[in-house]
C-alpha cells in the first residue's frame, strides 16, 4: 500500500477532531438560541429591560411628557413608587379598609 505508514490515529488528529466538533455544536446551539432570542422579543423592548416597575415608570414618565400631570404629582408618584408604595395591588386584600368603614366584617 502506497502512502501507508502505520496503524491507527496520531493523538493530534484525534484531538483535531474533538476540538472540531465541540466548536460545531457551541456554535448550532448558539445559533438556535439567537433565533429564538430574536423572534420571541417583543418589538421595542430592549435587553434587560424587564426590572420591575419599568412599565409603571414609563407611564409616569409618559403622563408628565403629554401633560397630563404636573411636577409635583409626577414627583409624587415617583417616590411612590420607588418605595413600593405601601399598598398591595387592587383586590387583594390586604388588610386595608377605605376610611370610614367600621372593620366589624359583620
Amino acid at each position: 500500500m502506497m502512502f501507508w505508514y502505520g496503524g491507527g490515529w496520531v493523538w493530534w488528529q484525534v484531538a483535531l477532531m474533538w476540538v472540531g466538533m465541540i466548536a460545531f455544536w457551541g456554535l448550532l446551539i448558539w445559533a438556535v438560541y439567537a433565533v429564538v432570542t430574536a423572534v420571541t422579543r417583543r418589538p421595542g423592548q430592549q435587553h434587560g429591560e424587564e426590572h420591575p416597575g419599568g412599565g409603571a415608570r414609563r407611564i409616569l414618565d409618559e403622563r408628565l411628557a403629554r401633560g397630563e400631570i404636573d411636577t409635583g404629582e409626577y414627583r409624587h408618584l415617583r417616590e411612590l413608587l420607588d418605595a413600593g408604595g405601601g399598598h398591595g395591588p387592587v383586590g387583594t386584600g390586604d388588610g386595608t379598609s377605605a376610611p370610614g368603614a367600621t372593620g366589624s366584617g359583620r
